[in-house]
């Protein structure tokens, strides 16, 4: 079974109703541990809940996410 643990948070509110959470996150198994970064698109629900569409998850590796926020910022 795996636990997931959110070590840090931070949303970006956008549209009426919508917000994109970017995370990092912790994998916890029986014999190992894994982090790695999650984007979510998610909305709020009416008792001010939250809701979620959509997430990607991607490798804890400095090079990966420098090269993935290279790309995001030339598109």
């Amino acid at each position: 079974m795996v636990e997931f643990e959110t070590i840090k948070a931070e949303e970006i509110k956008f549209g009426r109703n919508n917000f994109i959470e970017i995370s990092r996150k912790k994998a916890i198994t029986d014999g190992a541990e894994n982090e790695f970064i999650s984007i979510a698109r998610g909305f709020y629900l009416p008792d001010g809940g939250k809701g979620w569409k959509s997430s990607i998850t991607l490798p804890n590796e400095k090079d990966k996410i420098k090269k993935i926020s290279e790309l995001i910022n030339s598109i």
